[in-house]
């Protein structure tokens, strides 16, 4: 341009980075895409959000206030990024990149309307595009119709292929790693969050050794103890635990954007009778979980069956959420195929490829017997005639009594 202000360009930098997935791989998943596109008429599509541009390109980027794209039509598959990430989503992408640049305000939609001249119809993903984003699109793309891509993309990444499957099999094992440092770290007079920064340095330099190239980001350790362990996702604090304490692991470490995951439920020193006696009801309802995923299995019938056991002993009202859910291209802040959580009101059929967690959990509030959150977590691989599951870390009173 005259004025020298570069609004939209390539902006390459250095060579494509290592990927833990073949070209054929991610060739399929964009052909899958495509597939799809042309069985609906659809002439390209817009991905918008982190799990699916992750997915299909395998880069995962960092929006910090910023838009970024992907636009996959029948010939080309392109990110769009932000200038203040340089090079890198050129070199971390699978196909090709343009930049924007912070000169205008409307410069990310400046490349999506580049990237998508003469398209009739685009699929966006509803459920990722807020009603300002949207339109934003209509001004930007006026006469374009919008279809949504965002649930058809789901039930694509629901079965995983052999090399994601691989992918999360190191995943797991690294979960395992970092339930050993936390169990070395726990004592009484230890804060939570110095378990939680050992489990996850344990973790990050696993995943560092593990590949010839990663980036290592997002790998993070929620470690709950006493009342704090009465929800799932309670952050990390500097309560000190104490003797007697019933404490709670969740490991999760973040490789290429897929993240693995390892829950479990201790105790420091000792255990009351009355929290034994709930802990072993819930370890049962674990073993009978891990049992029902297999190939044909309903999502809402696996739950409808653990509700019984719980309903039984009394326990069903103290029950927080699903016993299980889909694993992949996943994070706290992105991502999941809402389809396969294992739910009452979820009637998906379980297949070969689907990866999924059993984890149930109860909370009984403080002031009962037994007061605390208690779950385990493990990840199965569904297979052609059962399901392999991939975590080993032992759980149940006959091991997570950690004295030191």
């Amino acid at each position: 341009m005259a004025d020298g202000m570069l609004h939209v360009m390539e902006w390459h930098n250095g060579d494509k980075d290592y990927s833990p997935f073949s070209d054929t791989e991610m060739k399929r998943r964009q052909h899958d895409i495509r597939k799809w596109m042309a069985d609906n008429d659809v002439d390209a599509a817009l991905f918008t959000s982190h799990h699916c541009i992750n997915y299909y390109s395998g880069w995962l980027y960092c929006s910090f206030g910023r838009k970024y794209g992907m636009v996959v039509t029948q010939g080309n598959a392109t990110t769009i990024s932000a200038g203040i990430d340089g090079g890198q989503p050129w070199r971390r992408g699978f196909g090709s990149n343009v930049t924007y640049s912070d000169w205008r305000r409307d410069n990310f939609y400046r490349a999506v309307r580049q990237l998508t001249a003469g398209v009739r119809r685009l699929g966006i993903e509803f459920d990722h595009v807020n009603l300002d984003y949207r339109m934003a699109l209509e001004a930007a793309l006026p006469g374009v119709e919008f279809v949504d891509v965002a649930q058809p993309s789901m039930w694509m990444r629901a079965i995983k292929s052999t090399e994601e499957q691989a992918l999360i099999r190191t995943g797991a094992r690294i979960c395992d790693i970092g339930g050993a440092a936390c169990v070395r770290a726990i004592k009484a007079g230890v804060p939570e969050h110095e378990v939680a920064i050992a489990t996850t340095n344990a973790m990050i330099r696993e995943i560092a050794a593990s590949f010839p190239f990663v980036e290592l980001m997002d790998t993070w350790t929620w470690f709950q103890s006493g009342i704090n362990t009465d929800g799932a996702h309670n952050p990390v604090t500097n309560k000190m635990i104490q003797s007697g304490d019933i404490l709670s692991l969740n490991a999760f470490p973040m490789i290429f954007g897929y993240c693995t995951a390892l829950e479990r439920t201790l105790f420091c020193d000792h255990v009351d009778d009355a929290s034994l006696d709930i802990w072993q009801k819930n370890v049962a309802v674990h073993r009978r979980g891990l049992d029902l995923i297999k190939p044909g299995a309903k999502c809402n019938e696996i739950a409808l069956e653990l509700n019984q056991m719980y309903r039984e002993w009394g326990l069903l009202k103290y029950r927080s959420f699903g016993y299980g859910h889909s694993f992949g291209v996943l994070s706290h802040y992105y991502g999941r195929e809402a389809g396969v959580d294992l739910r009452e009101d979820v009637e998906t059929v379980l297949q070969p490829g689907m990866v999924v967690s059993m984890e149930p959990m109860v909370m009984l509030p403080k002031g009962l017997p037994g007061a605390g959150g208690y779950r385990e977590h493990d990840i199965l691989i569904v297979t052609e005639t059962g399901a392999e599951n991939i975590t080993h870390f032992p759980f149940g009173p006959d091991h997570n009594i950690i004295r030191q």
